[in-house]
């Protein structure tokens, strides 16, 4: 039985890549442009790479830590989808001092 995938990004290239996991070999570098790439998870389901707006979502989730990894429940659970998602629950983390990690997790702002 082989080992399972996970999925691993390039930002700069806007390109996703399934690989097996191997702790033992946490960096990786892109087949295009030899920049590292980043550990996203198992549940991550990239987006076409000519929507800008989804890539830039995706590097604010990135950038900010928070990955696609699946839990006991079936997903990764919520994650927002457009930047004006991401400026609403950016605002609410200034707001309210919630981390912003956890804030942009967050299924709806209060």
């Amino acid at each position: 039985m082989g080992h399972a995938k996970t999925s691993y990004v390039c930002l700069p290239c806007r390109a996703s890549y399934k690989q097996p996991y191997d702790g033992g070999r946490p960096h990786r570098v892109c087949p295009r442009c030899a920049e590292p790439l980043i550990h996203v998870g198992s549940a991550f389901a990239a987006p076409p790479r000519r929507d800008t707006e989804a890539w830039r979502v995706l590097s604010v989730l990135l950038h900010a830590g928070v990955r696609f990894h699946k839990g006991c429940c079936g997903g990764p659970g919520y994650r927002p989808r457009t930047l004006r998602e991401v400026r609403e629950r950016m605002a609410y983390a200034r707001r309210t001092g919630e981390p912003f990690a956890r804030a942009l997790v967050r299924h709806e702002v209060p």
